[in-house]
């Protein structure tokens, strides 16, 4: 497993497809995700920390972890199948639990966990970074410090 981190969220033109996009902490691949709206908004938010007059999912989730007396370790990034993604919600206690990435990564974004990645994941699904990707990373870099989670739906 390799440790990965998020770069952001962004809608990819032309099909109005949100995304989340990944990237290797020690290494230089990114690995995007196509996710839903609401998935993106909660991402976004959760990444920016913005507070919520009341309880998104997400942190309703976190808060029945605590209240339950555990605490999500890590979000693992198991494999993908013909496109689609599967993650594992671990816990402190030895528990795992079968999660939608999008979920799991704007989980972890809130409750502080870290996110890992299997390595044949990234070789299969992840885009090595070049120069050119480079540039591409950067735009998107931009174009993430324009936008408000509400852009997402």
């Amino acid at each position: 497993m390799r440790e990965v981190e998020v770069v952001g969220v962004r809608v990819e033109q032309p099909t109005n497809q949100p995304l989340v996009l990944l990237r290797e902490t020690e290494g230089n691949r990114y690995l995007p995700i196509w996710i839903g709206a609401v998935e993106a908004s909660a991402i976004a938010i959760a990444q920016e920390g913005e507070p919520t007059l009341r309880p998104v999912t997400h942190q309703l989730m976190e808060r029945i972890i605590d209240a339950l007396g555990d605490e999500l370790d890590e979000v693992r990034i198991t494999e993908v199948n013909e496109g689609v993604f599967h993650a594992l919600l671990h816990f402190a206690s030895g528990a795992d639990v079968d999660a939608r990435p999008s979920d799991s990564i704007a989980l972890a974004l809130r409750s502080g966990a870290r996110i890992v990645c299997a390595e044949d994941v990234l070789d299969a699904a992840g885009i090595e970074s070049g120069r050119e990707e480079d540039a591409e990373i950067e735009k998107f870099r931009e174009f993430l410090d324009q936008i408000d989670p509400e852009d997402f739906g």
